[in-house]
């Protein structure tokens, strides 16, 4: 994913555009490894993103929500007090590395003007978020601490001195000519994209590798005017923000001339940016918030599936249970024949119709009459274990559809969901009760998911069990559509219209199947009826509902048309 030295340029120059000067309004940092600032500027709020995060680490204006905790980090509130209020003044990229420069002012608690510097370091799993204190040059506080055991070079710490990264011997691609980027290549060692990369700053594999494939088979000058080329598009700022669906998804400012399929292309480089990160971001937020809780369900999955397998078990084992029952009516039908002692007994099997002879094992210390009744208790026994095991299993069976469906909803869920599911688990005994002291205030309602159809039909989904039951059983009206993937784990779906068009039904229709199990596979078939024949059977797991009276539709799900209809 290449956010490389040309994409932070771009965006250093955009947000110079759009955001300076500018007030910072308010900061949040909604998990350890971002921060949000609104920021007012030019009579309009605009949104400010700054990720640290190992994969995704980034900075850009967003268009995205992002679920605040209820009590701020630590560093969260020291931006608070230093950053309220303040000004930014500059905002600048040092040479083309990834790094950042928010320059800001403000004023203290009795009136004094202070001078902040916000500094962004985005390095892979070595990015970082610190404040300095711009007139003494040390660190107020950073997002991440690195003390002298982990980095001899520097420390970053409260107090200590602010010291860039080392840097390496590499040439800024825009301070130089297309003579000196031929002198730093080899043409001989070949691999001229890894050169590329280790000789110059800010350009990632990506570009060295559309660099090469630009100059192809051609000379030295060949591939001078390919660098001069892209050298130009970055000082006139000539960017072409897009996603280009590759072996994998890549994006970049420049113009990708080698790629083979067709490219999305973008307004700017934060809208862009906004589209490539913001699921894959949520997604890696929601895992982290519901990692204990993926682990419980997956092993609860386990343990019921295993469990399963034993009550087969046990099934096999009761299928001769009639077998007892004859064995004892014939030792019964036969007794005069037997004394005490006997190790076994031929008599004529009469269940048989050609009555052969069968042979009926005895225990010699007991008393015929006292074998049979043997016989008879094991039937029994297998009679009524195969009763409670059959109740058992279908039990079970309940439970593996009930844990495989949250397990479907964490896939699903956005950061406000996986509370609601959290908050389900301790309902059901699975997950400890918060006491009353630690409860947290939380909504008194779910909130659902609205889409809406291409004719202004309002759909609504639930993404989990609370969610699903408060939409069937609270807000749905009783002649509306009620929709689910059929016989597979999936989001209720209710739309908001009792005689819906054919084309709103397979909208909804789409929305459903994409909000299941099923959402990457082809032909989805998705029940549908009205919301009356759809019922919850006493005792019942959140969520399980029965239903009858339902049609069919089959559709391929599709992320585009979900999101067209949610951002409609």
């Amino acid at each position: 994913m290449p956010f490389d030295g040309i994409v932070a340029k771009a965006v250093t120059e955009e947000l110079e555009d759009t955001i300076l000067p500018g007030k910072v309004t308010r900061i949040y940092q909604p998990t350890d490894t971002e921060l949000v600032f609104t920021v007012r500027s030019k009579g309009k709020n605009h949104t400010l993103l700054l990720s640290i995060h190992p994969t995704y680490a980034r900075f850009h204006l967003t268009e995205d929500r992002f679920h605040n905790p209820q009590e701020p980090p630590m560093f969260c509130m020291l931006l608070r007090k230093y950053l309220s209020g303040a000004i930014i003044e500059s905002i600048a990229q040092y040479g083309m590395e990834r790094i950042v420069f928010f320059d800001m002012e403000a004023k203290n608690e009795i009136g004094d003007v202070t001078r902040q510097r916000l500094i962004v370091e985005l390095m892979g799993k070595h990015s970082n978020l610190m404040l300095i204190d711009k007139d003494k040059g040390h660190i107020l506080d950073s997002m991440k601490h690195i003390g002298m055991m982990k980095n001899r070079y520097r420390t970053i710490l409260p107090g200590a001195e602010y010291k860039l990264p080392p840097m390496q011997d590499k040439l800024n691609p825009l301070e130089i000519n297309g003579d000196t980027f031929i002198q730093r290549l080899d043409f001989n060692a070949g691999k001229l994209d890894q050169q590329i990369v280790r000789n110059f700053t800010g350009i990632s594999p990506f570009i060295a590798r559309e660099l090469v494939q630009r100059a192809g088979l051609g000379s030295q000058n060949a591939y001078k005017k390919a660098f001069e080329e892209l050298q130009e598009k970055m000082k006139i700022r000539d960017y072409k923000p897009a996603i280009y669906l590759q072996k994998r998804e890549e994006f970049h400012v420049i113009e990708i001339i080698s790629a083979i399929e067709e490219a999305q292309i973008y307004s700017s480089p934060s809208t862009m940016l906004d589209a490539f990160y913001s699921g894959k971001a949520q997604r890696d937020r929601v895992k982290q918030q519901a990692k204990d809780l993926y682990r419980l369900i997956h092993n609860e999955l386990n343990k019921n599936e295993r469990k399963l397998k034993k009550h087969y078990q046990t099934i096999d084992n009761a299928q001769d249970a009639a077998k007892y029952q004859k064995l004892g009516e014939l030792l019964t039908a036969n007794m005069h024949m037997v004394k005490k002692g006997d190790k076994s007994v031929s008599v004529v099997n009469y269940y048989d119709p050609e009555q052969t002879e069968m042979i009926i094992p005895l225990d010699p210390y007991k008393t015929p009459s006292e074998n049979a009744q043997n016989y008879f208790k094991r039937y029994q026994k297998r009679k009524n274990s195969k009763i409670a095991i059959e109740k058992e299993i279908e039990k079970t069976k309940t439970d593996i559809a009930y844990f495989d469906q949250l397990l479907q909803q964490i896939e699903a869920a956005g950061d406000d969901d996986v509370e609601e599911i959290r908050e389900e688990l301790r309902e059901e005994g699975f997950l400890k009760k918060q006491s009353h002291r630690k409860r947290k205030n939380k909504p008194s309602k779910p909130v659902l998911d609205s889409f809406q159809a291409t004719d202004g039909t309002i759909i609504l989904v639930g993404k989990n069990n609370k969610q699903n039951e408060y939409l069937t059983m609270k807000v749905a009206h009783r002649d509306e559509i009620w929709l689910h993937t059929k016989d597979i784990p999936g989001s209720h779906v209710v739309i908001r219209n009792k005689e819906p068009s054919e084309e709103t039904i397979l909208e909804a229709a789409n929305i459903a199947a994409y909000f299941s199990k099923s959402k990457n596979s082809a032909s989805v078939p998705v029940d549908y009826t009205r919301v009356r024949h759809v019922k919850k059977p006493n005792g019942a797991k959140p969520g399980f509902v029965t239903y009858t009276d339902q049609k069919t539709v089959y559709v391929t799900p599709s992320k585009e048309k979900a999101e067209r209809m949610m951002d409609q």
